[in-house]
């Protein structure tokens, strides 16, 4: 990668870690990279040697430097903590700035992590979710939709937007034309994927030759965003799941995709 940022702390490994998931989830994270480095070098200049954020490292990097903006201020907290929960997450012990002080949080987020176990359990769910006399196909959208969310890292929005054409069934891809940030994707299918997508196209697409959308909605055009989250919330119940009112959500698929993608990644970097 051109002009790539190199790291040389003890936390490097962490760093480039969580970059990849983030930029796996499609944040560009330029501008957090660089201030990464920069506390790369803080971590240095304090000779810290542990794979740990310590509570008193942590609150003089918060500290608000001479003539610094109170806005940059608030990005270099919300990175840490981001970075924090992140290594919270993987099994690392990381002190998280207290919320209170921050007034713009773009880089903390808690998702929520399914296990495999999980996974299995809504699959099951999905594949027994009864059909419907006012949506003869759901029983059928369900169980792809669900899969394909959760193997290709999609938004939901993206999921439902997908058009017939979107889908190569004989490449094995699926092309995203407008992204969140104004970009193009093709995600490839795993060959499982693939075959399901087949026989849903055969079974659903096909008698559905009027509508463009490759998930259609019954009454015309594309399914509806609510629909989906809708199905997504009787899953978690019939999986056994507890759902509170602040998650598990659908988006959390993105975030499981994104850490077996980075983790794919740095393991054919070790190569």
């Amino acid at each position: 990668m051109k002009n790539k940022i190199i790291f040389h702390s003890i936390l490097s490994d962490i760093f480039s870690s969580y970059i990849d998931e983030k930029r796996a989830l499609g944040y560009g994270f330029k501008k957090a990279e660089s201030m990464l480095k920069r506390f790369d070098v803080f971590l240095q200049t304090h000779q810290h040697s542990e794979i740990s954020l310590p509570k008193d490292l942590v609150i003089e990097w918060c500290r608000q430097s001479p003539n610094e903006t109170i806005s940059n201020r608030t990005r270099r907290i919300s990175l840490l903590r981001g970075l924090a929960e992140y290594m919270n997450r993987i099994g690392y012990t990381a002190y998280s700035f207290p919320r209170g002080m921050v007034t713009i949080d773009r880089y903390a987020f808690q998702p929520y992590i399914f296990s495999d176990e999980e996974i299995r359990r809504m699959l099951i769910a999905c594949d027994n979710y009864p059909p419907s006399v006012y949506s003869p196909y759901r029983h059928k959208i369900i169980p792809l939709i669900i899969r394909v969310l959760y193997s290709c890292g999609l938004r939901v929005s993206e999921a439902v937007g997908l058009k017939k054409d979107d889908v190569d069934l004989t490449n094995g891809t699926i092309f995203i034309k407008h992204t969140k940030f104004n970009q193009q994707r093709l995600i490839p299918m795993a060959d499982s994927l693939l075959q399901r997508c087949r026989a849903y196209y055969d079974h659903v697409v096909m008698a559905n030759p009027d509508n463009e959308f490759f998930f259609p909605s019954p009454y015309g055009g594309q399914l509806d965003t609510k629909t989906v989250y809708d199905w997504f919330r009787d899953i978690l119940w019939e999986a056994g799941i507890s759902h509170t009112g602040k998650g598990p959500r659908l988006h959390d698929f993105r975030h499981v995709y994104a850490i077996v993608t980075s983790h794919f990644i740095r393991r054919i970097e070790s190569f």
